[in-house]
């Protein structure tokens, strides 16, 4: 685990969106995952800024996504899709079917948790996967629980994850109370993971995920044993490592 931590929230964005950057320069085919909410805006917006400087072509790039709501449409303006391609997709050339996310209204979730995790294995998996982490070191939406969830499936939101969420709705009501995920499997199956923690709100569980004994209860912990994990951190969020 490579840790890096910076003064400014915009050096660390933009140190996020050059490895995503050296990745796709690389393997200009390479599968993404990318994740949603105030983490990585800095990054997609570093990113899209490459791309208008004529530095970075999309047009062989496949990314799929952490998670979605069940029961959201892709059309509403709290759905992760809605947040992708306000904020990366509709600024960059990546063709509208190599980006994929869950299918919040899919029938029947299970299948489509399946099939999800089928189609990241189809297109040979993840090269290089986009974290943040949640207060109570949740990632993706893999929640602080008995044991490490192995593949894509659909998770009980947390009261805390809701709480934190509502932000972004009119009221705790109104957010969804589940969700698709990749599971901890799918993303430790990754070959590469970037994740970027800032805040003094969110020192604590920083280092309990990095620091502390890996355990279910702290998802993010596992990536203590992912051979290629880097983290980029600001001064608050490394405050108590």
């Amino acid at each position: 685990m490579k840790i890096h931590v910076y003064r400014d929230l915009e050096a660390q964005g933009k140190a996020a969106a050059a490895l995503f950057a050296a990745q796709i320069l690389k393997k200009p085919d390479s599968v993404l995952g990318f994740a949603t909410g105030s983490t990585p805006l800095r990054t997609y917006a570093a990113l899209a800024d490459l791309y208008a400087q004529g530095a970075l072509d999309f047009s062989r790039v496949h990314t799929f996504n952490l998670d979605e709501y069940v029961g959201m449409a892709r059309e509403h303006e709290q759905s992760y899709f809605n947040f992708m391609y306000t904020n990366l997709f509709s600024k960059v050339n990546i063709p509208a079917e190599n980006y994929r996310l869950p299918n919040g209204l899919a029938a029947d979730i299970d299948r489509e948790c399946a099939e999800y995790e089928a189609a990241i294995e189809a297109a040979g998996g993840i090269d290089l996967q986009f974290l943040g982490i949640g207060h109570d070191g949740h990632i993706g939406f893999n929640e602080p629980c008995g044991e490490f969830p192995k593949a894509t499936h659909c998770v009980a939101l947390t009261p805390m994850t809701i709480e934190a969420n509502k932000r972004f709705f009119a009221s705790a009501d109104e957010v969804p109370r589940r969700a698709i995920s990749m599971g901890i499997g799918t993303i430790m199956r990754a070959r590469g993971v970037v994740l970027v923690i800032y805040g003094a709100d969110k020192a604590e569980i920083t280092a309990r995920a990095l620091k502390g004994p890996v355990t279910p209860q702290v998802p993010a912990s596992i990536l203590q044993y992912h051979p290629n994990c880097t983290v980029l951190l600001d001064e608050a969020a490394a405050a108590e490592l």
